[in-house]
């Protein structure tokens, strides 16, 4: 079983900026991050049956709506069209557009109904823009739109988040089959045979060449990762030619201890106390890392869409995620109840800043290029995640068990499914 990364770095950022105090305490955080990442992220193997829940008993929340739009400002929207991305949750009757029911693609880490969650009132809500309409997602007539095309989602354990939502909602049309993976299930492709559709999820969580030293049993890294900042991912540059339409995201494996190769080269590192090495900062590599990519986006003649995911914020509350962090809400948060951790703000400056400069080289050489700015509509959605509820009827056996929470990944259903309707409104009205 391939495992994943999922840990609350509030506490680390905050360290982060007293480094030079807490070199100790982060080295400490440095040893459980390993742990936390085979924990939090297992990979399924196959096509599952999930048991059913029956929807009669769920009931949509009858509350006021609620908005941000403190984070967006700094986008301004295209000359005569509204930001799609500033507006307000509204209550949705309609509820989701599948459930575990219908869907058997749910990894259970993620199928919070079926692990006993027992609200669902996140279930009832939608993305609602300010100044201009969001239709709902349609899946079939974004697989007519989309027939004999491929996509692919590049990048973490949120990619494949977002592809299982993706596969859920269309295989309501058009069951997809699984047609491709790799040896660990990393990345996987499916197709939607009645449409000829290709959809596939491709794992490079650093966008970019990167040797990871993580022991398999237990999780925890044995040396430092070596990411190489000028030498893209092959993963997905070798099939990049032959996709029509691509998501790409990255960030949060930029913290993990890494030292830094360019020409072959040490450079540096991120966190390398025992190494006699050049303290660069992961802010450093993720840039480096984006201008690579935007680089070769830009010179690629590509005649598809490519999409830039901003990254996507976790909501731990009351403690980090190895001590007793949770995520307990149950409907969105107010505006500004949560502000950017640290580390997203820091990821999210760079996003938009090399986003800019990209953008305006890709227009002048007819490069489609796209921001996909989910980061504030889901920094409201603290209710989304699966919380104690990426296990099994976590509370069964002890109703005060301590449970690790994943404040991170988002239930299947949820709050991710709404990026579907921003996406759909994208491809079509551009």
């Amino acid at each position: 079983m391939i495992k994943k990364m999922l840990y609350n770095l509030k506490s680390w950022w905050r360290s982060l900026r007293k480094f030079n105090n807490n070199v100790i305490k982060l080295g400490v955080s440095i040893f459980f991050l390993g742990f936390v990442f085979r924990l939090f992220s297992s990979q399924s193997t196959g096509f599952f049956q999930v048991p059913s829940v029956n929807n009669t008993h769920i009931s949509p929340p009858h509350v006021d709506s609620l908005s941000s739009q403190q984070i967006t400002d700094e986008i301004p929207p295209q000359e005569g069209k509204c930001n799609l991305f500033i507006g307000d949750w509204i209550p949705n009757q309609g509820g989701p557009l599948y459930t575990n029911e219908t869907c058997n693609f749910i990894d259970d880490h993620q199928n919070c109904l079926k692990n006993g969650r027992p609200d669902t009132g996140y279930l009832y809500w939608r993305w609602n823009p300010r100044g201009c309409e969001l239709p709902r997602f349609d899946p079939k007539r974004f697989l007519e739109l989309m027939r004999n095309k491929n996509w692919a989602l590049i990048g973490d354990s949120i990619s494949r988040n977002h592809v299982k939502s993706l596969l859920c909602i269309l295989s309501t049309v058009d069951k997809a089959i699984e047609v491709e993976h790799d040896e660990g299930y990393k990345s996987r492709r499916w197709l939607f045979p009645l449409y000829n559709v290709s959809l596939a999820v491709i794992w490079s969580p650093f966008l970019a060449e990167a040797s990871n030293f993580e022991d398999i049993v237990s999780g925890v890294s044995k040396s430092e990762i070596e990411l190489h900042l000028d030498k893209l991912d092959t993963n997905w540059t070798k099939l990049y030619k032959s996709l029509d339409y691509m998501i790409f995201s990255s960030g949060k494996w930029f913290v993990r201890s890494s030292i830094y190769y360019e020409r072959n080269t040490v450079l540096g590192c991120h966190y390398c106390p025992k190494r006699n090495l050049t303290e660069l900062g992961l802010d450093f590599a993720y840039r480096k890392v984006l201008r690579n990519l935007f680089d070769y986006i830009v010179a690629s003649n590509h005649k598809g869409t490519i999409f830039i995911r901003t990254s996507a914020p976790d909501h731990f509350e009351n403690g980090e995620w190895d001590k007793g962090g949770n995520c307990k809400r149950t409907e969105p948060s107010g505006e500004g109840e949560f502000d950017l951790s640290w580390l997203n703000k820091i990821l999210r400056e760079i996003e938009l800043e090399e986003f800019q400069k990209a953008s305006t080289r890709a227009s002048e050489n007819g490069v489609n290029l796209k921001l996909f700015d989910v980061t504030p509509l889901s920094l409201l959605r603290p209710d989304g995640h699966p919380g104690p509820y990426r296990f099994f009827q976590p509370f069964l056996k002890d109703k005060n068990a301590k449970i690790i929470n994943d404040c991170l990944h988002w239930c299947l259903p949820g709050p991710i499914d709404s990026w579907n309707d921003l996406l759909m409104e994208m491809v079509i009205n551009g």
